[in-house]
């Protein structure tokens, strides 16, 4: 039987490695992206299948969960792994702050939104995070970042990396397959504006990071591996479990009021 997989953010780097991996390996790959021509590029060049979506818009994230819930019988892999670094704070068409929408809100409302699939389906979700976690704080009376410093958007985007981490624990809790990883630095586009990067980049002759293959690796590791050898909920750093994690992921509650408090931004009963 064809294994389905969602991948999001998979018109470039590590998303589109993994999609071309497992077309390889002869799965059915749902190539979500925002750039219409690369979306559709990276489908074409694999043979699989382009859906078109921008996270800053969360009409968009419940129009791709529609047609995904039409196209497919089962889904056996959602990979959230679309977001970003954001240089500037600014807000999304939803009014929310754009980094802790891309990289956590809207796969939150992805996820939920084809939950009763992905029980059916006894399916795998996987979430891209970061070691940049580690310096991150998540308050949950500051998701939409009013009350500190932006600093470039750094700490917001390792927030939004320990979002997704707790996101996976309370899928887990929910007894869903669920798993979250850091792919290591990896030479692609992020944080493509942000003068530190450029400097990066820069100084090191534009070789700073690891390939994309290299990144994708624990998400095609995760998503093809029948057992995963770690504990439900575990977040890898690259291809070693329990990766290292800022102390607020360890709060008492703290998942379960983060679920609560994105349920309501998103318009879903908690």
């Amino acid at each position: 039987m064809t294994k389905t997989v969602v991948i999001t953010g998979a018109s470039s780097g590590i998303g589109a490695n993994a999609a071309g991996r497992l077309a390889a390996e002869g799965w059915e790959v749902a190539v979500v992206g925002r750039n219409p021509e690369r979306t559709r590029k990276v489908a074409a060049d694999i043979g699989g299948t382009p859906f078109l979506a921008d996270f800053d818009r969360l009409s968009d994230v419940r129009a791709l969960a529609q047609r995904l819930l039409e196209r497919y019988e089962r889904i056996d892999v959602l990979a959230n792994n679309a977001g970003g670094l954001i240089n500037k704070r600014g807000l999304s068409a939803d009014g929310f702050e754009r980094t802790i929408q891309h990289n956590h809100l809207a796969p939150f409302l992805l996820t939920n939104l084809l939950m009763p699939k992905l029980v059916a389906s006894n399916a795998r979700v996987i979430g891209t995070a970061s070691l940049a976690n580690t310096f991150g704080n998540l308050r949950i009376d500051d998701l939409q970042w009013k009350k500190r410093a932006w600093l470039g958007g750094w700490q917001a985007y390792g927030t939004s990396k320990i979002a997704t981490i707790l996101f996976t624990q309370s899928l887990a809790a929910r007894r869903l397959d669920a798993y979250s990883f850091h792919p290591g630095f990896v030479a692609t586009g992020f944080g493509a504006d942000s003068g530190l990067m450029k400097f990066g980049r820069f100084v090191s002759g534009g070789t700073m990071g690891i390939s994309a293959e290299q990144g994708a690796t624990p998400l095609v590791h995760l998503a093809t591996v029948e057992t995963v050898d770690a504990a439900n909920g575990t977040y890898f750093d690259g291809l070693k479990p329990d990766g290292k994690t800022h102390k607020s992921v360890h709060t008492p509650g703290i998942a379960e009021a983060l679920w609560t408090a994105s349920a309501l931004l998103v318009g879903l009963k908690p």
